[in-house]
């Protein structure tokens, strides 16, 4: 029984080293976006809120409406709908680059959404004090915010990776391939359940290692 699982699994070795490449390709890139993108506008829509200005106000009611449409819209008809745009930018709306897109767009969405509310959660108190200094507002934020929530945004980031895996799993849909399309390509519809549940299980050690590395770094920069 051992011996043919092992076959099995050696026999799809290559297609899973395929899948398991094209998850990580995708989930980096929406990962580089979340952070280069989301951590910035979060971090705008927080300021919008804590100190407010005739134009920011605007500027932030727009970002708020851009976060809450892509965060509330049915992830599978985000990526169909998305498709036009994502021919228009790369050229082709299949394949594992084009399937980074909208995951990417989804990634910004969020993390600047728990960007926010990590934000939002500090004290007042450090707000005023970096004022009472003069501190610049790149200063109050590299300084002063961040500083303060680095644990935070850390756990952010982490619920934010755990998401995009989960997402990720479905863009076979756009031929973005991945370890979901394998699981269903080469398990589901071939009834080699056994091959689904391994590729079921990898995803699951997967999550678990990143939901461990992530808490276990914002433990240890956690100075409070």
């Amino acid at each position: 029984m051992m011996t043919e699982y092992i076959d099995k699994i050696s026999y799809y070795l290559p297609e899973l080293s395929k899948a398991l490449t094209e998850s990580g390709i995708m989930i980096l890139i929406s990962i580089i976006a979340a952070i280069c993108i989301g951590l910035p506008l979060g971090t705008f829509v927080y300021l919008t809120k804590k100190i407010p200005t005739k134009t920011n106000r605007w500027v932030g009611i727009l970002l708020n409406g851009y976060i809450n449409i892509v965060r509330s819209f049915p992830f599978l008809l985000f990526v169909v709908a998305l498709i036009p745009f994502t021919r228009l930018v790369l050229g082709t709306a299949f394949g594992t680059y084009a399937a980074a897109l909208p995951l990417s767009f989804v990634a910004v969405a969020l993390y600047a959404r728990l960007v926010e509310q990590v934000l939002l959660e500090i004290p007042n108190d450090i707000l005023e004090l970096a004022q009472s200094l003069g501190s610049t507002k790149l200063q109050l934020i590299f300084r002063f915010l961040y500083v303060e929530a680095r644990s935070g945004l850390v756990l952010a980031l982490t619920s934010v990776v755990i998401s995009m895996v989960s997402y990720s799993t479905v863009m076979g849909v756009i031929g973005g391939g991945g370890i979901g399309d394998f699981a269903l390509r080469y398990g589901y519809q071939r009834y080699e359940y056994s091959v689904m549940y391994t590729a079921i299980v990898l995803m699951i050690f997967f999550v678990s290692f990143i939901q461990i590395s992530g808490s276990a770094l914002a433990k240890k920069i956690n100075k409070k």
